[in-house]
């Protein structure tokens, strides 16, 4: 099986799994993650298929759609992985991006770094600016039943994971 074959079919899944998934997190965010992370990828010199597959299945099962469970995403990804003929270490590779990738904000420690995993965190990123960004989050909002604003909620700035966990509940 070619790297086009392996993309092609991860492809599939993916849009498969997120038929149904929330418009900010469905497949139109993949692609349009994807077609960034590439872009970026190119003028970094890194690694492109590995960037591809993780922009892939970055959030194949994202935490705040399974009761915060942050550990079931890498290990969807890694099972539909080792269905493919990939190398252990590319398979490997894309996991750790998948459980480092973060939007929380700088309160969030990685565990691990590559300059794949920053290529496809920035275009996940760019995801969220912008009109496309601003229409994801009130989706987002909207899904779980949010107000669209409300003057009597003070912003809360220095919130580190676990605090922010227990401020939303697990299904943030």
């Amino acid at each position: 099986m070619t790297n086009q074959e392996i993309l092609l079919r991860t492809e599939n899944y993916v849009r498969n799994e997120l038929n149904d998934a929330e418009g900010g997190h469905d497949w139109w965010h993949i692609h349009r993650v994807r077609v960034n992370a590439l872009e970026i990828g190119k003028a970094e010199k890194c690694d492109l298929f590995v960037v591809e597959l993780a922009a892939l299945l970055h959030d194949i099962a994202d935490a705040k759609f399974h009761d915060g469970d942050e550990e079931i995403g890498p290990m969807k990804a890694g099972n539909f992985l080792s269905t493919l003929p990939l190398t252990k270490e590319n398979i490997e590779h894309v996991i750790k991006i998948i459980k480092n990738i973060s939007f929380k904000g700088g309160n969030f420690e990685q565990e691990f770094r590559s300059k794949e995993l920053d290529v496809v965190q920035d275009a996940d990123r760019l995801d969220a600016l912008g009109a496309i960004g601003v229409a994801r989050a009130f989706n987002y909002g909207g899904y779980k039943g949010r107000p669209l604003y409300d003057p009597s909620v003070e912003p809360l700035l220095d919130m580190d994971r676990e605090a922010y966990k227990k401020k939303y509940g697990t299904d943030h």
